[in-house]
């Protein structure tokens, strides 16, 4: 594709380069492109670069970008596919750059590398540098199209290109040099700090489809609720644990020029709607739309956690003051009933304590608490309304358990080879949305079914599931990790035998 594209016009090489794919119009338009270089004709190929892009356009046009994939590009491509993201982006834009590929660094500058880079040798750096795209240069014409945010991911922190047995080749010993002079609302973010080499793969036996910074990258992008800052702390730490594991120094590296927060997938967590309104307008809108956080009836108002078990619901309530005694009935109407007394003195008041808490039935239906107590002076307060939701109360539940006991998610058994159970998992899975695994290795790449959750009876196992796997006998580890039901990710947890 590459001999005849260089001979196109400027129109069609831009067709033929780019898949474009088109989103829903915002209010706040967000453009982005993304490239991807493997077949390098001159230096080593590489094999993940275009997946990888493939994988970042995915996931920006699931954030609601309008994306732009380009592939394979080599010079020529390169400046007409980059004259496309000029025209597409405009004033008050957030634009995002994507880039897989070689990088190389001269003289403190970072060097995007086309397909038909020549292989240069010592003394010709000047090749390098003319047949090459340079990284500032493309902030520079975002700054000129006066867009608000320019992101701009840089996978191309890789081994020196130019080494090869017998020649001595343009200095660089891998990696990019880092951008520590950015303007105003520009943030970057390499796969690897100044001078380290980004991992394609973690060992021979790694076979997802994408680098070790993006396959975590993307990912961190979709998790609600998280500022740019956030995802490259987030992502930054997940790669170097894993990285690690091989015995690699690999630390991805950001530089933020920005102003305020940005948000790309949803308003900040635990926010309210009068914080969204007053958010400054460079906070993307909410995708999807955050919860709202009820507004306290007072200060005073108790509070309520409800845990499931076989024989139904317990309700504990927490009160700030001290209490006489506890009363509460369901639904607003008919009388209230008390809880009784615990064989408990309360030093505060020097009298038994109240029972702070009820037992509801297993069927119980969604509904309104309310709890009223008897303070100190002898005066009746409340009654508080406690919102009962026995769905999000189960998996609000089953989560903070999961949270508790991330020790007890796998464990291994030896009869009749080797297998490594999952049964706690599976009690508590309606609060799992996926797991996924991964067998001698520290990414898990594999999907662990599931039963279906059962909200009458969410602890049982069915009786036709098998809570457990079959593994070779030479396997030492297995990693796991949780998509909660909302979305949120689990840290990766390795079980050793």
């Amino acid at each position: 594709m590459r001999g005849w594209l260089s001979k196109l016009s400027v129109a069609t090489a831009i067709a033929a380069a780019l898949l474009v794919v088109i989103v829903p119009a915002h209010a706040e338009k967000r453009v982005a492109l993304v490239i991807g270089n493997n077949d390098y004709k001159n230096v080593p190929k590489l094999q993940k670069a275009v997946n990888d892009a493939r994988t970042m356009g995915d996931t920006l046009k699931q954030l609601g970008f309008n994306v732009m994939v380009a592939q394979n590009l080599n010079r020529q491509a390169f400046s007409e596919t980059l004259l496309a993201f000029d025209r597409a982006v405009e004033p008050g834009d957030t634009a995002f750059f994507f880039y897989a590929g070689h990088g190389f660094e001269i003289a403190g500058q970072n060097f995007l590398l086309p397909t038909d880079v020549p292989a240069a040798t010592e003394g010709q750096e000047e090749l390098v540098r003319d047949a090459s795209v340079l990284a500032d240069r493309i902030i520079e014409r975002l700054q000129n199209k006066k867009v608000r945010t320019s992101i701009l991911v840089f996978d191309a922190c890789r081994n020196n290109p130019f080494e090869r047995p017998g020649t001595r080749a343009v200095a660089g010993g891998g990696g990019l040099a880092p951008m520590t002079q950015l303007p105003e609302g520009v943030f970057s973010v390499f796969s690897a700090g100044p001078r380290q080499t980004a991992l394609d793969r973690l060992s021979n036996d790694d076979t997802n489809p994408n680098s070790v910074f993006t396959r975590t990258f993307a990912r961190e992008l979709l998790q609600p609720g998280e500022n740019l800052v956030q995802v490259a702390q987030r992502t930054r730490r997940l790669v170097s644990e894993m990285a690690e594991t091989v015995k690699h120094k690999q630390i991805p590296v950001y530089f933020d020029q920005m102003v305020d927060d940005v948000f790309l997938n949803g308003a900040p967590k635990a926010v309210g709607d009068a914080v969204k309104q007053a958010a400054p307008s460079q906070q993307v809108a909410a995708l999807p739309p955050v919860p709202k956080v009820p507004k306290e009836e007072a200060v005073n108002a108790p509070i309520a956690s409800f845990s499931r078990h076989n024989g139904g619901w317990t309700v504990v309530f927490s009160l700030a003051d001290p209490a006489l005694g506890i009363s509460w009935r369901i639904g607003g109407s008919g009388d209230f009933r008390e809880t009784g007394f615990i064989d408990t003195l309360d030093p505060r008041t020097r009298k038994r304590m109240p029972n702070p808490s009820i037992e509801l039935p297993a069927d119980a239906p969604a509904g309104t608490i309310e709890l009223r107590y008897i303070d100190v002076q002898g005066e009746m307060q409340g009654p508080f309304p406690i919102r009962f939701d026995p769905e999000a109360a189960l998996i609000r539940d089953q989560r903070k358990i999961l949270d508790m006991t991330a020790t007890n998610w796998l464990s291994f058994r030896e009869f009749n080879g080797l297998l490594v159970y999952y049964t706690h998992l599976m009690s508590y899975r309606c609060a799992i949305r996926e797991v996924r695994i991964g067998i001698d290795t520290a990414v898990p790449d594999k999907v662990l079914k599931m039963p279906a959750c059962d909200f009458r009876d969410p602890g049982a196992i069915p009786s036709n599931a098998q809570p457990y796997l079959k593994l070779a006998p030479q396997t030492k580890s297995v990693s796991v990790e949780l998509t909660y039901r909302d979305g949120s990710v689990s840290e990766i947890k390795t079980f050793r035998r």
